[in-house]
C-alpha cells in the first residue's frame, strides 16, 4: 500500500516539475507577461496551408522568438492606446499579447523596435539593444541601464548620468518609449539594410517606407511548399495612432489569408498600406 502511495506521489510531483520549465521559459522569453500558455503561441495558433511546412530556424534566434509570440485568445478587437476600438477591425487575423501603454507612442516602426528590443532583452544581450534617433544619434540601452538619460535640444543629443544602474523590465520599457519619441519609420529605414533579392526573405525582415508619415510591417513567420518550392509569410503591424500589434489578413487572397505569397509581384498589398519589393529590409 505504501509503495502504491509513494508511486502516486512521485508521479504527481514529476508531472508538476515537467510543466514548470515550459512556464518559466515562456515567461523569461516574453518578460512583459506575468504568465504564458504555449498553446497560444503563434506557431500553435496559426496553421500552415495544406502542402506547406514551416521553414527551419535556429533555436533561440529572432525568427524562432517571433514564431512563438503569444497571441490573445480568439480574435479580440484591436484597441488604441487610449482604450478605444480601432475603426477598421477587418485588417487583423489575430492580436499579439503585448502591451501598448497609455501613450500614443508604439506606432508602426515603434512596434518593430519594441519586438527587436524585447527579444534581445529576453536573452540578456543588452549590448545589442540600440537604435538611432531621427537626428542620427545612437540610443544605447546599456547606457540607459547605467543611468544615463538623453538631453535633446533641437537636433543635438547629449547623455547625462541621472539615475542608478537599473536593468529591470520596467526601466527597459521607459527606454523603449523614449526611443519611440525620437525615432520612427524614417530613422529605422536609414538604419536597416536592403534585402536585394526578395527570395532571400527571412523571418524578422521588415517592409518599410521611411517618411512622415511612413509605415512598417514585420515578417513573423514563413513556410515552404516542399513540392513546388513556393514560400509564404505572415506579417504583423501596429499603426497610427498607437494600437495593439496584430497579425494582418491578406486582402488579396481569401483562400490563403493570413499568409502571403512570396511571389506577390511588384507590389505587396496589405490592408492599410502598399509596399514595393525594394522596400524589404533587415537589421
Amino acid at each position: 500500500m505504501k509503495q502504491i502511495i509513494h508511486y502516486k506521489l512521485t508521479l504527481f510531483f514529476a508531472l508538476i516539475l515537467a510543466c514548470l520549465p515550459i512556464e518559466a521559459t515562456a515567461w523569461k522569453d516574453y518578460p512583459w507577461l506575468k504568465s504564458h500558455n504555449d498553446n497560444h503561441a503563434l506557431v500553435n495558433r496559426i496553421a500552415v496551408p495544406t502542402g506547406f511546412e514551416r521553414m527551419p530556424v535556429l533555436k533561440d534566434s529572432f525568427g524562432d522568438w517571433l514564431r512563438h509570440l503569444p497571441l490573445k485568445q480568439g480574435k479580440p478587437p484591436v484597441y488604441f492606446y487610449n482604450g478605444r476600438k480601432k475603426g477598421n477591425q477587418s485588417a487583423h487575423h489575430a492580436v499579439i499579447d503585448i502591451d501598448v501603454s497609455n501613450r500614443d507612442l508604439q506606432q508602426c516602426a515603434d512596434a518593430v523596435i519594441r519586438l527587436r528590443a524585447e527579444y534581445f532583452y529576453s536573452k540578456g544581450n543588452y549590448a545589442a539593444i540600440h537604435f538611432n534617433f531621427t537626428s542620427g544619434d545612437k540610443a544605447s540601452y546599456r547606457k540607459w541601464m547605467k543611468g544615463y538619460r538623453p538631453l535633446v535640444r533641437g537636433n543635438k543629443v547629449k547623455w547625462r548620468k541621472k539615475r542608478r544602474y537599473d536593468s529591470s523590465h520596467r526601466t527597459f520599457r521607459r527606454y523603449t518609449e523614449t526611443v519611440f519619441i525620437y525615432a520612427g519609420s524614417y530613422s529605422l529605414s536609414q538604419e536597416l539594410k536592403p534585402v536585394k533579392n526578395i527570395n532571400d526573405m527571412k523571418i524578422g525582415d521588415i517592409f518599410i517606407k521611411g517618411g512622415f508619415p511612413g509605415h512598417a510591417v514585420i515578417v513573423v513567420d514563413m513556410a515552404i511548399n516542399k513540392t513546388t518550392g513556393k514560400k509564404i509569410f505572415l506579417l504583423a503591424q501596429s499603426y497610427m495612432p498607437a494600437q495593439d500589434i496584430h497579425i494582418l489578413v491578406n486582402p488579396s487572397n481569401d483562400k490563403l489569408t493570413p499568409w502571403y505569397k512570396l511571389d506577390f509581384g511588384e507590389r505587396l498589398y496589405t490592408p492599410e498600406w502598399i509596399f514595393s519589393r525594394e522596400q524589404l529590409k533587415r537589421f
